[in-house]
C-alpha cells in the first residue's frame, strides 16, 4: 500500500506539471479519482443549479461511488501516465 500511495502522490504532483492541460472531461476524471482516492465515496449535498462547475465535479465524483481508495489510486496513476505520454 505504501508503494501505491507514494506512486499516487508522485502522480498528483506530476498532474500539476503536465505540458498540456487536459480537456475538461479528463480534468473531471482526474478530480473524481483524486477525491475518491483521498476521501472515499462522495459526501455532502450536490451544489445548486447555478454552480455548474460544482455540479460537474460532484457528479463525476459520485460516479466513482463504491470504488476502493486503492483502485482509485491505481486508476489515477495510470491516467496521469497516459497523459504524460500523450504530450
Amino acid at each position: 500500500m505504501t508503494d501505491l500511495k507514494s506512486r499516487f502522490e508522485t502522480a498528483a504532483q506530476e498532474a500539476q506539471k503536465l505540458a498540456k492541460r487536459p480537456d475538461n472531461n479528463t480534468m473531471l476524471q482526474l478530480y473524481a479519482l483524486y477525491k475518491q482516492a483521498t476521501a472515499g465515496d462522495v459526501s455532502g449535498k450536490r451544489p445548486g443549479f447555478t454552480d455548474f462547475v460544482g455540479q460537474a465535479k460532484y457528479d463525476a465524483w459520485a460516479k466513482m461511488k463504491g470504488n476502493t481508495k486503492e483502485a482509485a489510486m491505481q486508476q489515477y496513476v495510470a491516467l496521469v501516465e497516459r497523459l504524460k505520454q500523450a504530450k
